[in-house]
């Protein structure tokens, strides 16, 4: 299956992590003024989706003819533009789908993103957010976090408690243990190698990796 890199309207993911992560082959999508994160990168932008009320019709004229495919809603609509953009390549059947530009700004639009990752489609497509330093992604079974040691891991019982947690390669590790979503108790974690793992029996974990 494709790869999707997914551009939202967030602070702008790191240049250089941007750069080294994506690929020829990759599928490239934004949601509404997230196409200036690629324009930044010196790319084009498969399909631009969004309601298209933060970026300006030059900007999409200038997109369009370089190739890119508009793809207009009514502002007045029951999702964000970055759902409509991760809908579309869930659609496409893109997997993994990694989203650049996902951080920033306001609180509830930022709690909005971790509840679209939350859905079942999105966590068995491999959709993560990610800014270069700081990736996001749920699991629901078991994943691999790759990455170095000194690295920060936060697991986040979402929703309803996290149990049968099982952790390998973190400094405090988890033994077929629960996770309440009322404590913090997996809160900054530690690597203690180039790869973890981490696997429950049942409830929804939210990982948060982040790069040293």
């Amino acid at each position: 299956m494709p790869r999707a890199i997914l551009f939202a309207n967030g602070d702008p993911p790191d240049p250089g992590f941007a750069r080294q992560l994506i690929q020829p082959a990759d599928i490239l999508i934004a949601a509404d003024a997230g196409a200036r994160h690629a324009a930044s990168l010196g790319l084009t932008p498969s399909v631009i989706i969004g309601d298209f009320d933060s970026i300006s019709a030059e900007e999409l004229d200038h997109f369009a003819s370089a190739g890119a495919r508009l793809e207009r809603h009514p502002p007045a609509k029951d999702e964000t533009d970055l759902e409509l953009a991760l809908e579309y390549a869930l659609q496409a059947g893109c997997s993994p789908i990694l989203i650049l530009g996902a951080y920033g700004g306001r609180l509830d639009q930022s709690l909005g993103i971790f509840s679209l990752l939350s859905d079942p489609v999105c966590i068995a497509a491999d959709v993560r957010a990610d800014d270069g330093q700081t990736e996001a992604f749920f699991i629901s079974q078991q994943a691999e976090i790759g990455g170095a040691p000194g690295d920060i891991v936060s697991l986040i019982a979402w929703g309803q408690p996290a149990e049968g947690v099982a952790t390998q390669n973190l400094e405090y590790p988890l033994k077929a243990e629960t996770l309440s979503p009322y404590r913090t108790r997996g809160i900054s974690n530690v690597m203690t190698a180039e790869k973890a793992s981490v696997s429950l029996t049942s409830g929804l974990l939210l990982c948060i990796h982040t790069r040293n």
